[in-house]
């Protein structure tokens, strides 16, 4: 079960013209108009939205619809070199996988489901769903759609076999400290921002945390002060929180708040939200997972559930169905190196097809 050469051809070659146009987040309106322009081509309805979501409708029906979603933007910014390589059955550039080859198979659908495929299908290119994005394309899109949403999928390029079906959640914060500084000798008894943000970010990283879910606690980016010789008047670091479930999430932040609060007597502290994703699960038992694993194992590809953090967050919260898939292998995602292979493309989006057609004749 494989895509028409045809299919595959034109998706890579999309697939090059995303990845070398720039697209950070907030900044995707060139990408989208390339996709408004390819889809128009085929879709009787093409809309952008209010937050500049594309959307177009695959296939009409009766009853709420399955949403495929990629997102449009990177976290590479406009400055960034784009150049795509094409060696060895590979493609190499920034974004090539996460997420332009995913966005360029949004398109191949209409050629690929069957005139009836069991219900309402449609397509959507996200905006801001990287970094400080913070999901702001899908949340809009499950807010104000444009049709009834019975399903989300979400499509990561390179994850090919891969069915996403818990979502990460994520806290990110802003932590500042502000204190009186002062001369490094002359006021040396003087509390310094610096070594407050030292201390607190290594009793955060020495916390206890939830045992019964996966969990990562990571400091980005820290900063501060003013001179090697004055104490630090102020210090900031952005940490990110992640877990498996909500529970554990609310405990990491707890946590965070608790050894932030302990800083207090000596500084004056600001907590800045950078942004929130919520965490959450589909059964494995559900028809949506079923369905992709079904079509896996019909392509002769071993299917495994994981969890990661994409466009399928936002869904759960509402309580719609949603898992994640990919179209093909690669790696090095959020490097200059990021690279998918050129031949599962055909595989990947036939089981893409089959897992929409099979969940939606077996739920309709």
């Amino acid at each position: 079960m494989s895509a028409p050469d045809t299919l595959v051809a034109e998706v890579l070659d999309r697939t090059r013209v995303l990845a070398q146009t720039p697209a950070p987040s907030f900044h995707e309106g060139d990408r989208a108009a390339l996709v408004s322009g390819w889809w128009a081509e085929w879709a009787a309805e093409v809309d952008v939205d209010a937050v500049g979501n594309v959307w177009a409708r695959v296939r009409p029906g009766d009853g709420p619809a399955v949403v495929v979603a990629a997102h449009l933007d990177t976290v590479f910014s406009a400055d960034f070199d784009h150049s795509v390589v094409e060696r060895d059955g590979h493609l190499f550039g920034p974004s090539v996988g996460d997420d332009s080859v995913a966005v360029a198979a949004l398109g191949a659908l209409d050629a690929l489901l069957p005139p009836d495929p069991g219900g309402p299908v449609w397509v959507l290119a996200t905006v801001g769903e990287e970094g400080l994005g913070n999901l702001t394309g899908i949340r809009h899109a499950l807010s104000a759609p444009p049709v009834e949403i019975g399903a989300v999928i979400a499509l990561e390029g390179n994850w090919l076999g891969r069915v996403c079906s818990t979502a990460v959640g994520s806290v990110r914060r802003r932590v500042t400290l502000r204190g009186p500084g002062g001369h490094a000798w002359e006021a040396s008894e003087a509390p310094s921002a610096v070594h407050g943000v030292a201390r607190v970010v290594a009793t955060l990283d020495s916390a206890q945390r939830p045992i019964d879910a996966r969990t990562a606690v990571n400091v980005g980016r820290i900063g501060g002060g003013t001179a090697i010789n004055a104490r630090a008047d102020h210090a900031w670091f952005d940490v990110d929180l992640r877990a498996e479930s909500q529970a554990a999430l609310d405990e990491l932040v707890a946590t965070l708040e608790s050894t932030v609060a302990a800083a207090a007597g000596d500084f004056a502290i600001e907590v800045e939200s950078l942004g929130d994703r919520p965490a959450g699960a589909i059964d494995p038992t559900h028809p949506l997972v079923l369905a992709a694993l079904e079509a896996l194992d019909a392509a002769g590809i071993v299917g495994e559930l994981t969890a990661a953090s994409t466009d399928a967050n936002a869904a759960h919260p509402v309580g719609v169905p949603a898992i994640a898939l990919g179209v093909t292998r690669g790696g090095g995602e959020h490097t200059p190196d990021e690279w998918i292979e050129t031949a599962p493309l055909g595989r990947g989006l036939s089981v893409l097809a089959a897992t929409i057609t099979t969940y939606l004749r077996r739920t309709t």
